[in-house]
């Protein structure tokens, strides 16, 4: 399910994930990230992951990430979802 409205989770704190969600026509990904060039790709599969499993197919993503392991991304990520859906 698509988002409806923009949403937030999570917070700048070290070993944490900011995660916006906006509704958008397309599906986006903007990662902002210290450790992209290390971990870049494992963050990209984890963000596909949710989205599939959420059937998200249209939605502007944002991940301002603070070194966040990959259940805390999940975990805002999710969070951001369902906040965004009516």
């Amino acid at each position: 399910m698509n988002p409806s409205k923009m949403a937030v989770s999570g917070s700048l704190e070290s070993s944490d994930v900011m995660v916006r969600v906006r509704p958008a026509e397309v599906l986006t990904l903007e990662i902002k990230s210290p450790v992209l060039e290390q971990y870049g790709e494992a963050i990209r599969e984890t963000v596909a992951e949710v989205l599939a499993d959420r059937g998200v197919t249209a939605a502007e993503i944002e991940l301002i990430d603070r070194g966040a392991l990959d259940c805390t991304i999940r975990a805002r990520l999710q969070t951001a979802l369902e906040r965004s859906i009516d």
